[in-house]
């Protein structure tokens, strides 16, 4: 892709959940409950979900966070709440010695924030995109999160759900 540094080239991630290797880069988001995105930011796709959340503590106070469990960390999550009073509450794996299951509304959330990241993939072909060069890629993931926000907003000020965002402007 273009000329890149080592810093910023994209490189081999592993996904958990779908037990596959990919190539390329993760997009990290933090939304609010309603679906709506506040932050977010592109990393190698090598690199480990806990480095990401360690930067919510000097943008974010005193405020829940819901996670994936690719956050699960109890080192990660006392710092948080240590340095910035963020509770970072992320569901237990089945395989956990203290599984309990996760509480209803905190699944409620995962599941928008899901959904939400399923319409972007297949609506808005996040996945597949023709760039060149890195900072294109960047400018086109930018360009569809700022389609999204204004379909959400669209939907706002018709008084329709948010999250039904492929009749927001019919």
């Amino acid at each position: 892709m273009g000329k890149t540094d080592y810093l910023t080239a994209p490189s081999i991630g592993f996904c958990a959940a779908q037990n596959t290797y990919y190539y390329g880069y993760k997009l990290h988001a933090l939304c609010g409950l309603t679906g709506v995105i506040h932050s977010y930011d592109l990393s190698k796709a090598a690199v480990d979900d806990r480095y990401w959340v360690q930067d919510l503590k000097y943008e974010y106070q005193q405020c829940t966070i819901i996670g994936d469990k690719g956050y699960l960390s109890a080192s990660v999550q006392l710092d948080l709440f240590e340095t910035s009073e963020i509770r970072l509450e992320v569901p237990y794996r089945l395989n956990q010695k203290d599984w309990k299951p996760t509480f209803a509304p905190f699944a409620k959330a995962r599941k928008r924030v899901e959904t939400l990241f399923s319409q972007m993939v297949d609506q808005f072909m996040l996945c597949r995109n023709y760039a060149k060069q890195q900072v294109g890629l960047f400018a086109r993931i930018i360009s569809k999160i700022s389609a999204l926000t204004i379909l959400q907003y669209i939907n706002f000020i018709n008084n329709k759900p948010l999250g039904q965002i492929k009749h927001a402007l019919l």
